[in-house]
């Protein structure tokens, strides 16, 4: 058989080849799948060009296959496919171009009507057919250089490394329930239709002569901007704030392992929203704000620009029983073909029971500027610290020329010993996953912390998620008590979500005239309005105040910095 006819459900039974780029013969054994036994024996599975199909030990147990390197105790009850008397050397038997692959039933309908008990024979155009399909219904969740691979930097050389297959199988994550309509809040599903016909610019005849400079001073075209500003990119982070509720709840009753899990879940969620993202955020004006009321989430959040050199957004939320602060600064190289996004600054969580964790996010890279589709990666090593019990340590794999499932998170939970109690897994695009220690009884031991939500219907291309469509709206109400400073006011921005590309362009040019003034404005003493720095070199910290002045309506010491230059310049200056 050749190497692109082997299907990945094949269970065989033979003697290791003797070359790398030989497909193993299957075998004719025909075991039952009725009922709810449990397989064992060897799986040979393709690694990589250099080393060719390699045996692994699996164990197939209520429809979920986990693999090892090495035998492991099977426990009684459990169906032997082979000959497995002699450690990892197994009789071979005679090939023929028909293979045996085994299914567990959907229903008792299914196992109970005349299908031979979930036993399906395939010919070779059959197995070729369903490679050609790519297997998407049971593709693995990890890739094949990490079965021989996958470490981590603190992690010894001999520890065994356990994925899983077929992740349909695990169970449903069930979210936190729909509150919009309890709260009496309808927000929009889609943008707006565009009013104008987009005009298409050439990347690389903009950015040629950049090439190794700091691409957030760089002036683009509005073409190359998505309709949201930075400040409300940092409460894209909060998508998933139900993670945090939980989190809040399973330290209330003691569990903190629970409790630093479904933080790590919530760390690695930020980046779902980044996928087909191509498009770069409205770099905020030096005082410019954005606040975000979500009573059906139980979320607010509040962001200010208060640095303009260097970039600094400040930010501050607060959800059910913890608050989340922090500010960034990222530092951007242009590399020709890729641009390398290195985020600078501290998160802070905090519980109302007193404990805290802190983490910096990793590196991010878009790649293929000139040629091939675009896309983006994180990658690098996230250390989520405690101030008590717990820490945890994740590593996003970086995405390599020949990744065929890239993407990757892997990590695990360690005390302040060094012992690790739980072992964490998934896809920051997808989902994560975790298992108590560090190696699994059963596959089945794996439970889902977090699923990325689907994307809308009807995407732009701007891609951007249904909670991010929502993030701009001036729902009915909201204008009247909103500061000068937010960004949903800011004109070019509100422009090129209508569509409105001319004026959005020439706004956009009017506001960065008036941003290069901001460095005249800090060398005169300017400072941030809600945000001071705790200590010298510490984090911006929310002074309060944003909330009670809201309820009041009184904006009178707000610039209004989209306005005109001149006036507000000097008004700001005389401060």
């Amino acid at each position: 058989m050749q190497l692109k006819e082997m299907h990945p459900l094949c269970c065989i039974s033979l003697e290791t080849p003797s070359t790398g780029d030989q497909s193993p013969e299957l075998s004719l054994s025909t075991p039952s799948c009725s009922g709810n036994r449990t397989f064992a024996g060897v799986l040979y599975k393709w690694t990589n060009y250099g080393k060719g199909w390699r045996p692994r030990w699996f164990l197939l147990r209520n429809g979920v296959i986990s693999y090892s390197k090495i035998v492991q105790p099977a426990g009684d009850g459990v169906k032997f496919i082979g000959d497995v008397s002699s450690g990892r050397r197994y009789k071979q038997q005679k090939a023929v171009g028909i293979g045996s692959v085994y299914l567990k039933a959907a229903n008792t309908e299914v196992e109970a009507s005349g299908v031979t008990e979930g036993e399906y024979q395939l010919t070779r155009e059959d197995l070729s057919d369903l490679q050609r399909g790519k297997y998407s219904d049971w593709s693995t969740t990890e890739s094949s250089d990490d079965v021989e691979k996958q470490e981590f930097d603190d992690a010894s050389e001999d520890e065994e490394t356990y994925f899983y297959d077929t992740q349909d199988c695990f169970p449903e994550l069930k979210t936190q329930p729909d509150k919009m309509a309890e709260c009496g809040i309808e927000r929009r599903k889609k943008l707006p239709d565009p009013a104008e016909k987009e005009k298409g610019v050439s990347l690389w005849s903009l950015i040629k002569d950049n090439v190794g400079k700091d691409l957030t001073r760089v002036c683009l075209p509005v073409y190359f901007n998505e309709p949201i500003s930075s400040l409300q990119k940092c409460f894209e982070d909060l998508e998933y704030s139900y993670l945090l509720d939980r989190a809040y709840h399973h330290g209330k009753q003691g569990d903190s392992l629970q409790r630093i899990l479904n933080v790590a879940a919530f760390a690695v969620s930020g980046y779902a929203s980044s996928e087909g993202r191509h498009c770069k955020p409205f770099n905020p004006l030096l005082g410019e704000t954005y606040e975000a009321d979500y009573p059906e989430r139980g979320v607010r959040f509040f962001s200010e620009k208060v640095s303009h050199h260097p970039t600094l957004i400040a930010c501050h939320s607060e959800g059910k029983g913890w608050k989340f602060w922090g500010d960034s600064n990222i530092r951007t190289k242009f590399w020709g073909r890729s641009i390398q996004l290195d985020p600078v600054g501290v998160l802070t969580l905090e519980f109302d029971d007193g404990e805290v964790f802190q983490w910096n996010k990793v590196t991010t890279s878009i790649y293929n500027l000139i040629l091939g589709k675009v896309y983006c990666d994180h990658h690098g090593m996230m250390h989520i610290r405690g101030n008590r019990e717990y820490s945890c340590k994740l590593k996003f794999k970086e995405q390599s020329i020949l990744e065929r499932n890239p993407r990757q998170v892997h990590g695990f939970v360690e005390d302040a010993s060094g012992k690790k109690h739980a072992t964490l897994f998934g896809k920051w695009d997808d989902s994560m996953y975790y298992i108590n220690g560090v190696k699994p009884k059963d596959a089945g031991d794996a439970n889902l912390l977090w699923q990325r939500t689907m994307p809308p219907a009807n995407l732009t291309r701007y891609n951007l998620t249904s909670f991010a469509i929502t993030l701009n709206e001036l729902t009915p109400g909201l204008k009247e008590k909103l500061p000068p400073t937010d960004s949903r006011l800011r004109p070019d921005q509100r422009h090129l979500e209508n569509g409105e590309y001319d004026m959005a362009n020439a706004e956009k040019l009017r506001l960065e005239t008036r941003q290069r003034m901001s460095r005249k404005l800090q060398e005169n003493g300017w400072k941030p309005r809600w945000f001071e720095k705790d200590g010298e070199n510490g984090t911006y910290r929310y002074v309060g105040g944003y909330w009670e002045t809201r309820e009041d309506g009184c904006w009178d010491d707000c610039p209004n910095i989209f306005g005109e230059c001149s006036q507000e310049i000097n008004n700001s200056s005389s401060r």
